[in-house]
């Protein structure tokens, strides 16, 4: 007869309890996560305008019944719909995460913490303008900044140590966990409540089927919208009184610990702050994914030097970190744009070929011409141990590529390398005017130049823009 197990209600695991106080007592000092946080505002606000002008991606916004309105609802930047607030995020979440052109963290686990907007814009949006309504006082964009550096740090320091996409889980369950727990703080959630909320969100973990061969699809590119609109989801319903459950990370045989990580708890390689939004990694130049950024930056280097030698390449070798080699390196057919913009050889072929690379490279066209797969078929990825190294040390987080082409004579190029990507901590002084200028062009390729130059100005003056209520600040992107 197998023993019983005691029903009487635990504690709850301390991770969670560690992350409701966190959220609820923690104050952010820090001038420098304020002032990343508020280039890095603009930035995922701008890519999600541009993606406006890809069809694939408006096709998943809007009401789930065409024409329903709601009072005071959620606004979406770049265009004309009022939504509840769990769509809203889904809208706002789907729009910035399309074209993956903004922020991202690597470590053992590696995602897009910019994400969380999705959550955090749509609730403040409608708690402001409900307030407005009844006479209270709005959040300001100061509170949003606040929790953009509290959401940040949670899923990024949950990421420095443990790795969930090998054991299949996609990053987006981050999202949905740091989500539900700065979102259920912002709708005055109290301790317990912050916790419920987040134990329910573990509970909900996502297969990353979609984001490899031969699924790869265009699910990765709205995951995440759907991921933060679920953390808000858990954080109204915690809200009504909905219960938790305490031990969802420890429990034996049940908990997350031991169904997916083989009975090990996570490990916390520091405690909560601001460093992961000190750290960001910004996309400034070009949409690839983030452990291919440095490759195109060296393909650039190279591209004077092979452009008339297309057709006399013999050989091109990547040499990379263990990351990129084991998410990016495909060989065979690329489907469609979320298949190629995760394929280390295929921008690094386009920046080879054209000097350039931007969001139309990935689309059909621009993936026909027969140059770039010809590329690819001589192409060799090799991990470098040292780049996996630095790759991992908190004190560098380098995302190193380098790349030597090979001519038939025998001749060869410098092998160019790039440690550290424009967006890196250690190139934010050079790459600040650069994020301005994508910021410029971005927005402009959806309103009008007026509001253009008042976005850009308010992203320059930290003053105004933090005191400035939600509702103003979100009509600035309005269609």
């Amino acid at each position: 007869m197998s023993a019983s197990i005691s029903n009487v209600r635990p504690e709850p695991d301390q991770l969670l309890a560690d992350i409701a106080d966190y959220v609820l007592y923690y104050s952010v000092d820090s001038s420098e996560a304020m002032s990343t946080a508020r280039y890095d505002l603009f930035d995922t606000i701008g890519c999600g305008l541009l993606a406006l002008n890809y069809p694939e991606c408006t096709k998943h916004l809007g009401p789930h019944a065409p024409g329903t309105t709601v009072p005071n609802g959620t606004r979406v930047p770049g265009t004309d719909y009022v939504l509840d607030p769990v769509k809203g995020a889904f809208d706002i979440g789907c729009i910035i995460r399309w074209l993956d052109f903004n922020d991202t963290w690597l470590a053992a686990e590696w995602g897009h913490p910019s994400d969380n907007l999705g959550g955090i814009l749509a609730v403040t949006d409608w708690l402001s303008r409900t307030r407005a309504a009844n006479g209270e006082e709005p959040f300001t964009v100061r509170d949003v900044l606040t929790a953009m550096v509290k959401a940040h740090e949670i899923q990024g320091v949950l990421a420095l140590d443990n790795s969930f996409n090998r054991v299949g889980i996609d990053h987006v369950l981050l999202v949905k966990v740091a989500t539900a727990a700065v979102v259920t703080g912002l709708l005055g959630g109290i301790r317990d409540q912050v916790i419920n909320a987040v134990s329910n969100a573990w509970l909900d973990a996502t297969l990353r089927t979609y984001r490899h061969a031969p699924n790869t699809g265009s699910r990765k590119s709205w995951a995440a919208g759907d991921a933060t609109s679920r953390g808000v989801r858990m954080a109204l319903m915690a809200m009504t009184g909905e219960m938790g459950y305490p031990t969802a990370l420890s429990a034996p045989g049940w908990g997350f610990y031991d169904r997916w990580f083989l009975g090990k708890p996570f490990t916390m390689q520091r405690p909560l702050g601001s460093y992961v939004m000190e750290n960001v990694l910004f996309k400034i130049a070009f949409p690839a994914e983030f452990h291919g950024q440095t490759a195109v930056e060296a393909a650039f280097v190279l591209h004077p030097q092979v452009r008339d030698r297309l057709d006399e390449i013999d050989t091109i070798t990547i040499t990379t970190q263990e990351s990129a080699a084991r998410i990016i390196d495909k060989s065979g057919p690329l489907d469609n744009p979320a298949d190629r913009d995760h394929c280390i050889q295929y921008m690094t072929a386009i920046s080879l070929i054209f000097g350039d690379l931007n969001a139309d490279h990935y689309e059909n066209e621009a993936a026909a011409d027969p140059r770039v797969d010809a590329l690819r078929d001589v192409m060799t990825v090799v991990e470098d141990p040292r780049y996996t190294s630095d790759y991992l040390d908190p004190d560098k987080r380098s995302i190193a590529n380098a790349i030597q082409v090979t001519f038939k004579d025998g001749s060869t190029t410098d092998k160019v390398a790039v440690e550290y990507p424009l967006g890196h901590r250690r190139r934010r002084d050079e790459a600040i005017p650069r994020l301005i200028d994508k910021l410029h062009h971005n927005l402009g390729t959806r309103l009008p130049s007026e509001k253009v130059e008042r976005a850009v100005a308010l992203a320059e003056d930290a003053t105004r823009l933090e005191s400035m209520p939600v509702p103003e600040f979100v009509e600035l992107f309005l269609a």
